[in-house]
């Protein structure tokens, strides 16, 4: 009897999440649709810098009409006097609007070369100043590293998530070397940030959402001065180190629509 009970329970909970995720799906794309319907025209008549304050605004409300309330912690951490190189990791699909959410100026991140021949998005996500990231070519991701290097000379931060893909587990994985090479041939202060809350939300098993309060946290700045006679390999397995303790030093977050 016990058994039928918990197999009952858990089929009646999967069945209301299908009705919640179908719903939160057609929500979230009706947004998006508001979104780009927003970001498109003022794309075309003023710069990216611009309008970020708007960007910011439609991403954090992206999430909130998928169930969401964004969390941003440390932003006392991010230099306001330079540019820097923000580096964290990579859970959802969502992901974008979480940092986008979360930035506190304007900043353009490297993103995977499929996205920018999406219909309208690969428009804004061109327009806006990303820079498209081959996957698995290294020879041209070094024009890309190097375009990224001369936007942050200019005075504009840049965001890399260096695992390159997103998590499969829900953990920190391994980070790729080109983030680090360009941080020591610019000479970037490094600001190490994470996310948590993405994967559980909604991740590569899965269409199904679960929607939960979501956290954006930027760890201490990473000077210069404190790696500049690293090799690329230190610096990385620094970072790292650093995005795990910054990850696991912070609390557990609630469940449930706008936890």
């Amino acid at each position: 009897m016990v058994g039928n009970s918990s197999d009952d329970s858990q089929k009646e909970a999967k069945l209301i999440n299908t009705f919640v995720s179908l719903f939160l799906w057609f929500v979230g794309l009706a947004h998006f649709a508001v979104l780009a319907g927003v970001a498109f025209p003022l794309l075309l008549i003023l710069p990216a810098r611009r309008i970020f304050p708007v960007a910011r605004w439609l991403c954090r409300n992206q999430l909130r009409f998928m169930g969401c309330r964004l969390e941003v912690l440390g932003l006392e951490n991010v230099p306001k006097d330079r540019a820097c190189l923000l580096l964290g990791n990579h859970e959802s699909l969502f992901d974008v609007f979480a940092v986008g959410g979360a930035l506190p100026r304007f900043a353009v991140g490297l993103e995977a070369a499929h996205h920018f021949k999406m219909p309208l998005w690969g428009w804004i996500t061109r327009t806006w100043g990303q820079l498209p990231l081959p996957e698995g070519r290294m020879s041209e991701a070094r024009g890309t590293f190097d375009q990224a290097a001369t936007i942050l000379a200019s005075g504009t931060d840049v965001i890399i998530l260096p695992e390159g893909h997103r998590t499969r587990t829900g953990n920190l994985g391994d980070l790729k070397k080109g983030a680090f090479h360009m941080a020591l041939a610019t000479k970037a202060d490094i600001v190490p940030f994470v996310q948590q809350g993405l994967y559980e939300f909604h991740n590569t098993h899965s269409w199904r959402l679960y929607p939960r309060r979501l956290r954006v946290i930027y760890g201490e700045s990473i000077p210069f001065e404190s790696f500049k006679d690293s090799s690329v390999e230190e610096l990385r397995d620094r970072v790292r180190e650093t995005l795990l303790k910054l990850d696991t030093g912070n609390s557990k977050l609630e469940t449930g629509f706008y936890a």
